[in-house]
């Protein structure tokens, strides 16, 4: 599988992973996969993982990008982990609305209120 350049800015706060989206469009199915299978690695290294997705730079986002974020969350879920996502631009949280996931996400609007939604 050729390599494409994936963006993730990963840094910890506390005890919490916190993942920078660096891409603007998240939309190709190539980086897709591999923005999944890094997330995926974050949530197998740790017992009960915390991450926070910010997704600040990320202007679009395609329907398989949400697709990986359904499985990333269950994965998550499966290990008794948090994934809490930031900074969602209105237009991509519309379609997080129309298909019903922002009752399936945890979505913060800034950066501290989402630190603060890690129980």
């Amino acid at each position: 599988m050729p390599e494409v350049q994936v963006n993730l800015n990963i840094t910890n706060q506390g005890n919490i992973r916190v993942v920078k989206l660096e891409d603007r469009k998240i939309i190709e199915e190539l980086m897709i996969n591999q923005i999944g299978e890094r997330l995926g690695d974050l949530t197998d290294a740790e017992d009960k993982p915390r991450i926070l997705l910010d997704f600040n730079q990320v202007e679009h986002l395609s329907s398989a990008a949400l697709g990986m974020l359904i499985t990333l969350n269950k994965k998550v879920n499966e290990r008794e982990g948090q994934l809490v996502l930031v900074n969602i631009r209105p237009q991509i949280y519309e379609v997080f609305k129309i298909t019903r996931l922002n009752k399936l996400f945890n979505i913060q609007k800034n950066r501290d209120d989402a630190i603060e939604a890690f129980a």
